[in-house]
């Protein structure tokens, strides 16, 4: 039986954590690998060019010590590609830099505070944009 999290109704506030659960990304958008193999750099992109089925690797969360079962696309994303030049610039739109700041910060939870300091966006704009019921590429409230 496939546990599937309930939508808040709380109605989140420009100090709500966001994160990109990737879980439900992946329960509503069979293209999310095509969408995280657009993000690597070219080197990885060649790299992962073949890969049809994901690749899993244990990674250790550096604050919990915490050993998860991660897709090794997502982790070379985290830990190579994002930490590049041109991962974020002010051309990128406003929910690929949301999904490309957490992304950089290796998925740790940011507000729309917190996301605006990061990216140079309005707070109340990201807050209208990935706070509503429409959920773009996994990003949501936490909890």
């Amino acid at each position: 039986m496939v546990e599937t999290k309930k939508f808040s109704l709380v109605k989140p506030t420009i100090d709500t954590p966001f994160h990109i659960d990737f879980e439900w990304w992946k329960l509503h958008d069979s293209n999310w690998r095509i969408y995280l193999h657009s993000c690597l750099c070219a080197e990885h992109q060649s790299i992962f060019e073949n890969i049809e089925e994901g690749i899993s690797i244990d990674w250790v969360d550096p604050v919990t010590a915490e050993v998860q079962i991660v897709d090794g696309l997502q982790d070379t994303l985290m830990s190579h590609c994002s930490k590049q030049d041109d991962f974020l610039t002010n051309h990128t739109t406003l929910v690929d830099a949301v999904f490309r700041a957490l992304i950089s910060r290796g998925n740790t939870p940011m507000s729309p505070v917190e996301l605006s300091e990061y990216i140079g966006k309005p707070a109340e704009t990201i807050l209208r944009t990935i706070g509503g019921f429409q959920v773009y590429k996994g990003l949501r409230p936490v909890g």
